[in-house]
């Protein structure tokens, strides 16, 4: 007999629907419209309706029946102990590019787990390989009509996603595509480029194979492989230089006009990596379609100096003083270095030095601010004059917390180079806001962001 699953309320938003049904953390969801709920899916799906009867458990055993009506899709306002309401369903693919697999050992359990789950698709947007979708959650996606599903499609050449992916069923699984396309479910793609494998002449033929399925498949990002100091034993790749950049870009850019032609989106786009490898500059705003890729780290560097650029002007400047650093990665440091020279015509007096740091934890070939470790802070500015704060980007944190991927906390390192910590949050605004600011003027908040990485993260600017 299959065990009943416990949804349990771990958190009642203040002022929500469940609130005034005085529902409160422990309590238990065991049944919406009579249906029991097999996960997040049949969650969300079943609450859409303005009328709907829970049955709940109270945490001393006495079971409720709840009449509720509302507006359509609105929520009850309720948190579960597990997002999912369900397992999360672990990777079964052995990618060559995986990124996991060039982690150091000694690290928290969390970081080594390979999720490949349809629901955190939606819910998170990460990225799946479609490998672990049975028939039954293709047929549940169109169902509930859950929308966007980001896939990892890597190349649409079976035999080579075979290979890549180390599993014998990766390519078959490319046809699951066909029927979220025909169900109108809205897709996004990544492509995740190894030299020598997917590149080339396999990316332009992935293209081609993609574009088909525009516009319901509505973007694909196509990002260099990140390759760690990790890889003893692991298939052999290399970095891509200059020459294979402009290469790379060649061919997107042709797929952006035939595209922007037939269906007046650019569909496909390139990650700032390969702009900033080539040596060519960023592409305008308008180029991005509306940023629907920057968790890829496509289009992150535009939109940031576009919103410091919107900041600025709002500002009046003045001839206030304030000093301080901003600890980034190497990628992402000559373009802060430049809004920081941005400010400074604005505020004279606003002296804020951009710091970069070489990730010596994972190796110098990664160089986004979202892998970059508290030892490898501590090591490179403890001998540094910092100013009256150092500012730190809030992709460097776990979500939810003040501690780095190694587990050293924000107050570990504030008290250890005996200065002010600010944690920067996403968007120009605050970055302006922070480097302009006298210490002591924020409190920490942080975005979701890399726990549970799928197994093709490159990490973040």
């Amino acid at each position: 007999m299959k065990k009943k699953k416990r949804h349990v309320i771990s958190r009642v938003l203040p002022g929500s629907i469940a609130q005034e049904l005085e529902l409160a953390p422990g309590d238990i969801l065991l049944s919406v419209n009579g249906q029991q709920v097999e996960d997040v899916f049949d969650y969300r799906y079943l609450m859409n309706e303005e009328y709907v009867v829970l049955q709940v458990e109270k945490a001393d055993g006495e079971i409720w029946e709840l009449e509720v009506e509302k507006e359509y899709e609105e929520d009850l306002g309720v948190e579960f102990e597990n997002g999912l309401m369900d397992d999360y369903r672990s990777c079964s693919n052995h990618c060559v590019f995986c990124f996991i697999d060039q982690m150091p050992p000694g690290m928290r359990e969390t970081l080594y787990f390979k999720d490949d789950d349809s629901r955190l698709s939606f819910l998170q947007g990460n990225y799946v390989t479609l490998t672990n979708m049975s028939d039954h959650d293709i047929d549940r996606i169109i169902q509930y009509h859950l929308e966007p599903i980001n896939i990892s499609f890597q190349t649409m050449n079976p035999e080579l996603r075979c290979k890549m992916l180390h599993n014998r069923f990766a390519g078959d699984a490319l046809k699951k595509v066909k029927r979220l396309y025909e169900a109108g479910i809205t897709m996004n793609g990544q492509i995740v480029l190894c030299k020598g494998l997917n590149d080339g002449a396999e990316l332009e033929y992935s293209l081609s194979r993609l574009a088909e399925y525009a516009p319901v498949l509505q973007s694909v990002s196509v990002v260099p492989v990140g390759l760690t100091k990790y890889r003893e034993g692991l298939y052999p790749l290399e970095l891509f230089g200059k020459k294979e950049a402009l290469e790379t870009l060649k061919i997107i850019e042709k797929w952006q006009e035939k595209m922007k032609e037939q269906y007046d989106i650019h569909f496909v786009h390139a990650s700032d990596e390969w702009y900033i490898l080539a040596e060519r500059e960023l592409p305008n705003e308008d180029s991005y379609d509306g940023y629907l890729q920057l968790e890829n780290g496509v289009g992150m560097i535009r939109l940031l100096d576009t919103e410091v650029r919107q900041a600025l002007e709002q500002l009046p400047g003045d001839d206030r003083k304030v000093t301080g650093t901003v600890a980034t990665g190497a990628l992402a440091a000559p373009f802060i270095a430049g809004f920081a020279d941005l400010v400074r015509q604005q505020y004279p007096g606003v002296q804020i030095q951009v710091r970069k740091i070489t990730n010596e934890f994972f190796g110098e070939k990664i160089t986004v601010s979202g892998l970059i470790t508290g030892q490898d802070l501590l090591k490179q500015l403890k001998d540094v004059e910092l100013g009256e704060k150092l500012l730190l980007p809030c992709s460097m944190l776990r979500s939810e917390t003040d501690v780095f991927l190694d587990d050293m906390t924000v107050e570990q390192l504030s008290q250890s180079l005996k200065v002010e910590i600010v944690i920067v949050d996403e968007g120009g605004a605050d970055l302006v806001s922070a480097m302009i600011q006298p210490p002591d003027h924020k409190k920490l908040r942080r975005r979701q962001m890399y726990e549970q990485t799928g197994s093709c993260y490159s990490g973040k600017a």
